[in-house]
């Protein structure tokens, strides 16, 4: 199972209380995590990449294991700990302003 924590306001779009755990086939990718999250929860398509593009939206940040992992290519696997479960995959809402 993959660990998935995401912002309050897509848990709240998405009916969540809080993390979310998947399985994911195949290796454990940006990538393979987004579409999982987004075949389970449907309404999040667009929310956190660009449907037509697939590129990450640009105020969220991915994290995982203290490493920012927002500029690393979607198909770049995912450290261990978190293929493993025992890290979390972290999509954050970054914030901007003074």
């Amino acid at each position: 199972m993959i660990r998935v924590v995401l912002p309050a306001h897509l848990r709240t779009l998405a009916g969540v209380g809080g993390e979310v755990e998947l399985e994911v086939a195949g290796e454990i990718t940006q990538s393979s995590v987004l579409d999982a999250v987004e075949a389970r929860f449907p309404m999040l398509r667009g929310t956190i990449r660009d449907q037509g593009t697939g590129r990450r939206r640009a105020f969220i940040r991915f994290y995982a294991c203290e490493r920012d992992l927002s500029h690393d290519a979607p198909d770049t696997p995912l450290p261990r700990a978190v293929a493993a479960g025992s890290e979390p995959f972290l999509v954050v809402g970054a914030m901007a302003g003074g």
